[in-house]
């Protein structure tokens, strides 16, 4: 048989459940840990951050709307999805850097994770919940909801820090806009790809990818926005987006409120809800 070419895959964005290329036009190249050609990826700009906005405030609705136990099965879902993918992540990890056994260990603990926070999804409420006593013929309930669309900036971690910001935030109802790793990339696309072909609805998880300095201002001082998760941001950097989220009313999770990297808790979860109390009298 005549030899082939081989198919290179290309790596768009993801917004709104579809995989469009920057309406810019630009790209960058994403290099292996010795510096060799990889791929070219979609280098995002700011009408591209406008957008996944846009695609995450519609999806908000129907996704926080669905009953939390629909919400873990879907998680659930994607987990079952990624293990299934596991040799192509290794394969992508390896290219960033990581050896084989420690890109097979990445990949385990991001399905480990991800199944871990799906179980939270039909739990959150009556953990973060209350029926609190009063003076009065009344009953009084604090109940959790989410807060709306979340802007992350993922950590460099290509694939376990991700998982880490994105699941904690979309659990509870939330949807999100995520900065992929700058210099690591492509596993983000790949798990978009997973999260477009399993119950996910589009929308609800929006991949940007490019340059933090460029995309990361512009969602944290976005009017739509109504919070950001600065995990993957440097120490440096983190007081100018701090100011920029200030324009107006946001909720900020700064990198050392709730390390990723650390064994999951409820902090990340809870970072991304607004409480709303109930009053109702008894007897009625």
């Amino acid at each position: 048989m005549p030899d082939r070419l081989t198919v290179r895959k290309t790596y768009k964005l993801f917004i709104g459940g579809a995989f469009p290329r920057s309406e810019s036009g630009r790209s960058y190249v994403v290099t292996d840990a010795k510096g060799r050609f990889v791929a070219n990826a979609s280098q995002a700009s700011r009408k591209d951050a406008r957008d996944a906005v846009v695609a995450a405030r519609k999806a908000f609705p129907g996704w926080s709307g669905r009953t939390a136990y629909n919400r873990g099965q879907i998680l659930y879902r994607v987990a079952e999805m990624l293990e299934g993918r596991r040799d192509q992540f290794v394969d992508e990890l390896r290219q960033a850097g990581a050896s084989k056994s420690a890109a097979g260990a990445e990949v385990d603990a991001a399905v480990d994770r991800w199944v871990w926070y799906a179980g939270w999804a039909d739990k959150l409420s009556a953990v973060a919940g209350a029926a609190n006593p009063v003076s009065g013929p009344f009953f009084n309930f604090s109940t959790p909801e989410p807060t709306g669309v979340v802007a992350v900036v993922a950590p460099d971690s290509p694939l376990l820090g991700l998982v880490s910001v994105v699941a904690p935030a979309i659990v509870s109802g939330n949807t999100a806009v995520v900065v992929a790793s700058e210099p690591a990339p492509l596993a983000a696309i790949t798990l978009a790809e997973v999260l477009a072909t399993s119950d996910l609805p589009g929308g609800v998880v929006n991949v940007l990818t490019g340059l933090r300095a460029e995309i990361a201002p512009w969602l944290a001082a976005h009017m739509d926005v109504n919070a950001v998760d600065l995990a993957g941001v440097p120490d440096d950097q983190v007081r100018g987006l701090e100011e920029k989220a200030a324009e107006n009313l946001k909720r900020v999770l700064r990198p050392q409120d709730a390390d990723w990297n650390a064994e999951p808790g409820t902090a990340r979860m809870t970072a991304f809800l607004e409480t709303k109390t109930v009053w109702h009298p008894v007897g009625v």
